[in-house]
């Protein structure tokens, strides 16, 4: 196993289990969107999506696809990376 490999593995290796994965993600876009003081449903038209899927975010409710987590970044004005780090 590489270096690389190593360190994702032992990212994995914390226990976090999917569901977690998807609070943690969500506990992170609303942070931010709270600290660009947008309201969740000025930040779900600018991501192009409805405040009811934000909110299914946020509670870890739903699985955010790539996609969709770029235009939360952008729409936030921050890396996708920021978003997924935990």
């Amino acid at each position: 196993m590489i270096a690389n490999q190593d360190a994702v593995a032992s990212t994995y290796a914390r226990g976090m289990d999917q569901q977690q994965r998807r609070e943690r993600l969500g506990n992170n876009i609303k942070m931010r969107r709270v600290e660009a003081g947008l309201t969740m449903r000025r930040f779900a038209q600018m991501a192009g999506t409805s405040h009811n899927y934000l909110w299914e975010v946020k509670r870890g409710g739903v699985s955010v696809g790539f996609d969709l987590l770029c235009k939360f970044a952008d729409a936030l004005g921050v890396p996708v990376g920021d978003l997924i780090d935990f």
